[in-house]
């Protein structure tokens, strides 16, 4: 059985759909960037620091070495993290920004088992098309954006904006499939 230390819906949506089987135990750390920090390293420590946190609560209840996996996803433009919107204007000022951009997606894994730890970082890149205002407006008060790293959902409505994607759809998404087969595979735990 495999941990996900993440609540995201969408990440559990993407392990049911290769048939790997979970159990969810979001980390409750805190995601706060180091200056200096590269945005590389910063998702690296970010997933990392989320694996370990779970695996320290299940050691605590006994649990005997589970698998966690830790993830982290962050949408960079110009070296700046752009992480998720504080509210709905925020999400605004972060399409308008991106609007005609070629932006990069980190999404960084981290698998703690027996305790050793391996990692894995996604890297991709989206062009959005040129957004006008209304378009921008329409689709933040959709609510889709909402709790979004740079305020879109590439599986949803924002697909439309999407000009190209060099990289990983399911690592834009926010779990990169192929990098998790292969964390997994590396440690003995695929699920063939």
């Amino acid at each position: 059985m495999l941990y996900l230390a993440s609540a995201s819906p969408r990440r559990q949506e993407l392990l049911s759909q290769v048939g790997i089987s979970f159990e969810v135990m979001p980390s409750q750390i805190p995601e706060v960037r180091v200056t200096d920090e590269s945005p590389e390293r910063y998702v690296q420590r970010v997933a990392a620091d989320k694996a370990r946190h779970v695996a320290q609560r299940l050691a605590a209840r006994g649990a005997l070495a589970p698998p966690v996996l830790g993830v982290d996803t962050e949408v960079i433009l110009g070296g700046e993290i752009f992480g998720k919107p504080r509210d709905r204007a925020h999400a605004r000022q972060m399409l308008q920004r991106l609007s005609g951009q070629r932006h990069t997606v980190l999404t960084a894994l981290c698998l703690v088992h027996n305790s050793t730890e391996t990692a894995a970082l996604s890297t991709s890149h989206v062009t959005l098309a040129p957004l006008t205002p209304g378009e921008i407006a329409a689709y933040v008060d959709s609510g889709e954006g909402d709790d979004k790293a740079g305020a879109y959902a590439i599986q949803g409505r924002a697909a439309r904006f999407i000009a190209r994607l060099e990289g990983s759809y399911s690592g834009v998404m926010g779990l990169p499939l192929h990098e998790v087969h292969e964390l997994l595979k590396h440690a003995g735990l695929n699920n063939e």
